[in-house]
C-alpha cells in the first residue's frame, strides 16, 4: 500500500508543477506551454526511472 500512496503523491506534484508552471508563465502561449509541460513530464519520469522504480 506505500508505493501505491507514493506513487499518487508524485502524480499529484506532477500536475501541480504542470499547472503552477502553466499559469505563471505561460497562460497565452500554446506551443511554448505545450514545449514546457512535455519537457517536465520527462524530467519528473527520469526521475521516477532512477530514484523510484523498484528492480
Amino acid at each position: 500500500m506505500g508505493i501505491k500512496v507514493a506513487i499518487a503523491l508524485y502524480l499529484v506534484a506532477l500536475v501541480a508543477v504542470i499547472v503552477g508552471v502553466d499559469f505563471a508563465f505561460f497562460r497565452n502561449r500554446f506551443w511554448e506551454r505545450l514545449i514546457a509541460n512535455i519537457g517536465i513530464v520527462l524530467v519528473f519520469a527520469a526521475f521516477y526511472l532512477r530514484f523510484l522504480r523498484r528492480p
